[in-house]
């Protein structure tokens, strides 16, 4: 992971009750139990290993509207307002700044895509627009790439994942939430046909609703509970540069390339156009409904298959509560970074802007992305059992939405007016 992240002290103690169980300290589970912290609903957040530890902090820190699903793009404009207002709202830089993000088109055929995506959203009242070739090198000087043009969103805008859920959490804490580290959740407590509890690797805390925000943990978890829901892993990964001169402090995306200007005066590369797909048994059982998935955006995957199936494979997928889990097992999830794919991304970004060839490692690291079969999240009550709501499956955007969904999950939990219409989200669209 990388070197940055900021820790968070918390209790170790459990409490016997409280009103909300949030399972999972990510970006998401956090801002919820902000949330609610902030509506004086008593809260506790259980995080198996410790907060932000997993994607929330592995991510590349983009909080983008461009190129989002229409029905999405609500959500993602209202986390702009709440990432704007967090300095204020925790007394804590985030590192949030509205600095555009832009993505480059090498062919007609991604231009065109663009296009579509801004014909899409055309009601929605966004800064967006196309820019020509000319305009790329104006906004981004120094380039040699031979794009056809690109899209551009002056409004859309990057923070520090390794800063930014610490410190939702140190507020979150600060204002009556309870945050227990290292205490994973075992299983649902049920009385009467709706939830009454969680049992813990430490005992079991009575509530009245469960959220579960666990990310590429939350299959497994509620697949004990014979409930299945539809994600699948991916990995992505990362570089930071050493402090360095850079073309812009646009956040640019290019076809097989992404770079973005990192607080600390490097830039985080990533190569935009792979992720590694190593093959486990969900792939085998869930694949098919990724089918149209494959079709347009296969050619992004680098499938391979190894030790990692095996070491899933031998994972339980069914326990009670007084059993050691697979959450227990493995804390944090912590791939390792593909030396090949970031090599690629300097590679392509060097050939694009030639300044990057100053550019050295700093450090590296890869996430765990959780992938639906439409790439949008679900934020949802589970029906079968009552009293459990959901907020996972984010598929790589979860940080930049995040105070949004979070907020939208909270909001579900404590029967508020919605922040958005919920309805995109829900877990019976599958």
């Amino acid at each position: 992971m990388t070197k940055t992240l900021d820790a968070v002290q918390t209790q170790d103690q459990l409490p016997e009750s409280t009103t909300v169980v949030v399972i999972g300290g990510g970006i998401v589970g956090v801002t919820a139990a902000l949330t609610l912290a902030e509506r004086n609903i008593p809260v506790v957040l259980l995080e198996k290993g410790h907060i932000g530890g997993e994607q929330s902090s592995r991510n590349l820190g983009w909080i983008r509207k461009t190129n989002r699903h229409s029905e999405d793009v609500p959500l993602a404009a209202a986390a702009d307002r709440l990432w704007a207002q967090m300095p204020e709202r925790i007394g804590h830089d985030a590192g949030y700044k509205q600095a555009g993000i832009m993505f480059l088109a090498k062919t007609e055929e991604q231009l065109a895509a663009s296009e579509g995506w801004l014909k899409s959203v055309q009601a929605l009242d966004l800064d967006s627009h196309l820019l020509s070739k000319q305009e790329i090198d104006q906004k981004v000087p120094g380039g040699k790439g031979d794009w056809v043009g690109g899209i551009y969103t002056p409004s859309d805008g990057r923070a520090e994942p390794a800063v930014a859920t610490a410190a939702m959490a140190k507020k979150a804490i600060e204002l009556g939430a309870i945050m227990v580290q290292n205490c994973a959740v075992r299983t649902l407590s049920m009385s009467g046909g709706k939830v009454s509890g969680v049992v813990t690797e430490q005992g079991e805390i009575r509530c009245e609703r469960v959220l579960l925000a666990g990310g590429a943990w939350s299959r497994r978890f509620l697949g004990n509970l014979g409930v299945s829901l539809y994600t699948l892993p991916l990995i992505c990964s990362v570089m930071r540069t050493k402090p360095m001169e850079g073309p812009t402090d646009i956040a640019v995306g290019g076809p097989d390339f992404s770079f973005r200007k990192h607080q600390g005066g490097g830039f985080i590369v990533t190569q935009r156009g792979a992720l590694d797909a190593k093959l486990t048994l969900d792939h085998l059982l869930i694949g098919r409904r990724y089918l149209s998935q494959l079709r347009t955006q296969g050619g992004f995957l680098r499938v391979s298959m190894g030790r990692e199936f095996f070491k899933d494979l031998a994972l339980a997928r069914r326990w009670n509560g007084k059993q050691v889990t697979p959450f227990e097992k493995i804390r944090t999830m912590d791939p390792q970074a593909n030396p090949a794919l970031n090599n690629e991304a300097i590679t392509n970004l060097r050939k694009a802007w030639p300044m990057f060839e100053a550019a050295e490692l700093e450090e590296a690291w890869a996430g765990v992305i959780d992938i639906t079969p439409d790439s949008s999240p679900v934020i949802d009550h589970v029906k079968s059992i009552p009293g459990l709501t959901v907020a996972t499956g984010f598929s790589g955007h979860g940080f930049g939405t995040g105070p949004a969904a979070g907020q939208l999950a909270a909001d579900l939990v404590s029967n508020h007016e919605p922040i958005v219409n919920p309805a995109p989200y829900r877990f019976d669209r599958f």
